[in-house]
């Protein structure tokens, strides 16, 4: 899966010179938390999040009232509060990479660019999502997760009993195990019940770890 497939295409987005209150207001009219900013080139120039502007606002000890308040953030422009230095992703790049830069830059979303033009932009919400179609948590049936060899043909093995069995996977995921030589595998099966996928995997000969009944 591409980022391309699950981003947010042709996102909302402002100037560096719209206003901080009407970025607010855009913000809450669309209901979003992030703002790609552009120039008149329609080039990446900076990203603003709703926590950006938040931190513009004057600190509640000003003596100020609400109508200079009001004033002076309608004066300050988005390119004072955005983050300049935007990391982004490519709209070809795979899902796991942008979860990973995410997840070590400690960024909770991506503008994505197509040819160097912002053609979409993948959050948090769009990798949870991601991550739940992977599982196959909407789909009933039984999740089991199983301690299997790190060699060639072991899983082919396992997923060809249960075929054989009728069973209709619905997703496999694998982990990295404590045990470098082994590798944790979730399989999400139908057309099957928990007792017969458990004397399937026993007749295997693996360690199951964990298996239970979702709807």
């Amino acid at each position: 899966m591409k980022v391309c497939d699950i981003m947010t295409k042709n996102p909302i987005y402002v100037g560096p010179d719209t206003s901080v209150t009407d970025a607010k207001a855009l913000m809450n009219k669309e209901k979003i938390n992030k703002l790609p900013v552009l120039d008149k080139s329609n080039r990446l120039v900076g990203i603003v999040t709703k926590n950006d502007l938040q931190k513009a606002d004057p600190s509640s000890a000003s003596t100020l009232d609400i109508y200079e308040l009001g004033y002076l953030l309608s004066k300050l422009k988005v390119e004072k509060v955005m983050v300049k230095n935007v990391v982004t992703v490519d709209c070809d790049e795979v899902i796991e990479e942008a979860a990973r830069i995410m997840a070590d830059k400690k960024i909770g979303c991506l503008p994505v660019l197509c040819e160097g033009i912002l053609s979409g932009i993948i959050t948090e919400t769009d990798i949870f999502n991601a991550f739940v179609n992977m599982f196959g948590a909407r789909h009933p049936g039984v999740r089991v997760t199983l301690e299997a060899l790190e060699k060639p043909g072991e899983l082919a093995r396992i997923t060809q009993a249960l075929a054989e069995k009728n069973a209709n996977i619905v997703s496999t995921v694998t982990t990295e195990g404590i045990d470098v030589s082994k590798r944790n595998v979730t399989i999400k099966v139908g057309n099957i019940s928990l007792k017969e996928v458990e004397s399937i995997l026993n007749g295997c000969n693996v360690k199951i770890l964990d298996i239970r009944e979702t709807k």
